[in-house]
């Protein structure tokens, strides 16, 4: 078994919103449609996936409150630790000299089970905070439902890939709620 393997058999991967968050990931184009997201907005993947749990698992409307209060929860973790461990992992794949090779490769792979392992603790804390909301119960089927959260994440002006993907992970939520 590997350090990747370790992690995603490990207790945070359990809990509810870590589990939804990483069935929903492992459908085909999830993760291209969050790193596009991420790329073109800034957003955080882990934030994307608290509002599709949000919407689709525990049937709520996001309002702009709960975005701030989710905000000030995890964005200091999320900006220090686990851009931090992305960006050296990152770079490990490409150098500095005398990476890459055999033994940096070697590096880079604990390095990304213990990016995995942050992002399961950003998870962990964000489900903590899902189990506090009361806001009002969203309208619509779960996709839709889905869907309204995470636009609230991802804001306005959206472009159509942006819109598609988004409506990607909306789909993916529903079969993972179901």
């Amino acid at each position: 078994m590997s350090l990747i393997d370790d992690v995603m058999a490990g207790p945070l991967a359990r809990e509810p919103l870590p589990a939804f968050a990483l069935r929903v990931y492992g459908q085909a184009g999830v993760s291209a449609a969050c790193l596009l997201l991420q790329e073109r907005r800034g957003l955080d993947v882990n934030v994307l996936l608290f509002a599709a749990y949000v919407g689709a698992v525990r049937g709520l409307t996001l309002a702009a409150a709960d975005l701030e209060r989710v905000h000030a929860a995890v964005a200091p973790w999320h900006r220090d630790v686990v851009r931090s461990l992305r960006a050296v992992r990152k770079g490990l794949k490409t150098g500095p000299s005398p990476a890459p090779n055999r033994t940096t490769d070697a590096l880079r792979a604990k390095v990304q089970a213990i990016e995995i392992e942050a992002e399961l603790i950003e998870l962990s804390e964000l489900g903590t905070l899902a189990a506090t909301l009361n806001g009002a119960s969203a309208q619509g089927d779960v996709q839709a439902r889905a869907l309204a959260a995470l636009r609230i994440v991802a804001g306005a002006d959206l472009g159509a890939e942006e819109e598609q993907a988004l409506a990607q992970i909306a789909a993916a939520a529903e079969r993972a709620a179901g």
